[in-house]
């Protein structure tokens, strides 16, 4: 059986060798057959090279040409299906007179009355400083004593100068010490001189005021004064010292503007200058501020919103009939309804700003009335017309003429008198001193008084906020050096161990100021001024009121935080 499968197996070994061996035998004879085939066609080419090298372009250049024409059909297909006569577009010539229509007319108007306003028109930007800004509550909660020392890196003495200045810990509860404020409005340019008019809550409390003109580089700003301010018109009169003329813009006349009238707000809206809207007057009159009888506005729909405040309301003549003013909104932004002050009101205000006092002075006989009539208030005080007086300012000129509640003006001079703002404007049109002579209703009999004029700044001082002449004498008081000081208190004399009544401590520095030049802080306790001593805030007044420009200024000083074996410093410099 063994013997049988060795010669099975050296027989199947012998068959497959044969088979392999001719296998390779007929590879070998094929592999002889193509290099021969190779070498004839290398010969034939090299013999005939030209030939065969031209077939090869001829053929790839025809490929090439089948391709594109196949291509370029297909493409043409492709755009048959989207519209084969589809016209190129082009630009229309520029022409400033196209087109035909009443529609047209207007748009060309208003664009000659913006390119005649905008370069009267100005970018006001103004930086304010917030003294004691303050949050509601401490960081955390907490507190500390005077002594306690939080991390600051003024310790216990923050603490105490906080305490009686305000800040965090002191009696004007938590904050955060004083942040500036940056504030944009506009302007509109009524003088070629500088002169520019805007609204007084634009340059209200700002310690700086820049300007930026229509033709200014962009971060070129020139830095303005303010001449003059008005609350009860909430105007304003800013200046610009500049070496050449500047386009004015010509004022309107209020009045004459009617309902439906076309007008133009020009103005920064959120910043963006050189903004233009259009609307129209929607209404006249409008008392929109209680308590404001010199705030008669001009309604419109012509866009205004914050920025806008101060800039031109023009008419298509290009002629300034208002100053944007206020909006009547639920989202502080445009909602169809704003408010200009009256060109005829601008007039008279910025005459008397730009006067040798600075500010308006207007007439008063100290009587307060209804500002919205109401027909009940004249039949029951028996008056077919006029005003009747609802209060009288005790001491008042209204009060020494013997004028009472329930009497109805109904002559000024003579001159008849049937609304309130006819006996205001005449009243307030007369300087504070006149005399004049007042027809009225008492009871159903007509009565005659004299009155003298009183000044309505000083009459209403409380509600108007602008009492000049009855400041607190322990209000602190500041310099023309723009640093405002206080007396040294026994307490913080003791606490800072220095004599009591020895110098004074400087409250606040205005920025920009020569104080802050000379790197005084608040703190600091001021001893001496040329030396000359300084014990009282009157000392202070007294000396730095001989101050003059260009004058060398040495004070002593005793900085914050020092003790009495740290001595004294000088800080000086030349008054600018």
């Amino acid at each position: 059986m063994g013997q049988d499968l060795e010669v099975l197996i050296e027989e199947t070994t012998r068959k497959f060798g044969n088979t392999i061996t001719g296998y390779n035998e007929k590879v070998l004879s094929f592999r002889r057959k193509v290099d021969m085939d190779s070498r004839a066609m290398w010969v034939r080419m090299r013999a005939h090279g030209w030939a065969y090298t031209l077939s090869v372009l001829l053929t790839l250049s025809l490929g090439i040409l089948i391709g594109t024409v196949i291509s370029y059909g297909v493409k043409g297909k492709e755009g048959q299906k989207g519209g084969g006569d589809i016209t190129p577009l082009a630009m229309p010539a520029s022409s400033a007179s196209s087109g035909n229509g009443f529609s047209q007319q207007l748009s060309n108007a208003f664009a000659q009355v913006a390119k005649q306003l905008e370069p009267s028109v100005v970018n006001i930007n103004t930086e304010s400083t917030i003294k004691n800004f303050h949050r509601r509550g401490g960081q955390g909660g907490q507190g500390g004593g005077d002594d306690e020392d939080n991390g600051g890196g003024g310790g216990g003495m923050d603490d105490f100068f906080n305490h009686f200045f305000g800040g965090p810990g002191g009696q004007m509860g938590q904050g955060e010490g004083p942040i500036r404020e940056h504030s944009l409005g506009s302007g509109v340019i009524v003088d070629p001189k500088g002169y520019i008019v805007t609204n007084r809550h634009v340059v209200e409390k700002a310690d700086r005021v820049r300007v930026r003109f229509q033709d200014d580089p962009p971060g070129v700003q020139h830095d303005a004064k303010v001449i003059g301010s008005d609350q009860e018109t909430d105007l304003a009169v800013i200046k610009v010292e500049v070496d050449r003329s500047l386009p004015a813009a010509k004022l309107g006349n209020s009045d004459s503007m009617q309902v439906g009238d076309w007008v133009l707000a020009v103005g920064s809206p959120f910043g963006l200058t050189e903004s233009v809207t259009a609307g129209i007057v929607s209404a006249k009159g409008r008392d929109i501020v209680p308590n404001r009888q010199f705030q008669t506005f001009i309604q419109t729909d012509a866009a205004i919103n914050p920025g806008n405040s101060g800039g031109p309301l023009v008419n298509m003549s290009g002629e300034v009939i208002g100053i944007n003013t206020a909006i009547l909104s639920e989202t502080n932004a445009y909602a169809g309804v704003g408010f200009a002050l009256p060109s005829k009101t601008v007039v008279d205000v910025y005459n008397q700003l730009t006067g040798p006092e600075h500010r308006v002075s207007r007439g008063s006989i100290g009587i307060m009335f209804d500002a919205v009539e109401n027909p009940a208030i004249t039949r029951v005080y028996g008056a077919g017309s006029g005003v009747t007086i609802s209060s009288v300012v005790a001491g008042s000129p209204a009060d020494q003429a013997g004028l009472k509640v329930g009497d109805t003006i109904t002559t000024v001079d003579g001159k008849k008198v049937s609304k309130g703002s006819e006996l205001v404007g005449d009243i307030a049109s007369r300087k504070p001193g006149s005399k004049v002579q007042l027809g009225f209703l008492r009871n159903g009999k007509q009565q005659d008084a004299t009155v003298v004029i009183a000044d309505r700044a000083k009459l209403f001082a409380t509600r108007l906020g602008e009492d000049q002449e009855n400041e607190d004498n322990n209000a602190p008081r500041q310099s023309k050096m723009g640093v405002t000081v206080r007396k040294v208190t026994p307490e913080i004399a003791d606490r800072l161990d220095m004599p009591a009544g020895k110098g004074v401590i400087v409250q606040d520095v205005k920025p920009g100021s020569f104080a802050e030049d000379i790197d005084l802080a608040r703190g600091d306790i001021i001893l001496e001024i040329n030396k000359q001593p300084v014990n009282s805030e009157e000392d202070f007044s007294r000396i730095e009121s001989n101050l003059k420009s260009g004058q060398d200024v040495v004070l002593l000083v005793r900085q914050r935080g020092s003790s009495r074996q740290d001595g004294t410093i000088f800080k000086a410099g030349t008054l600018p």
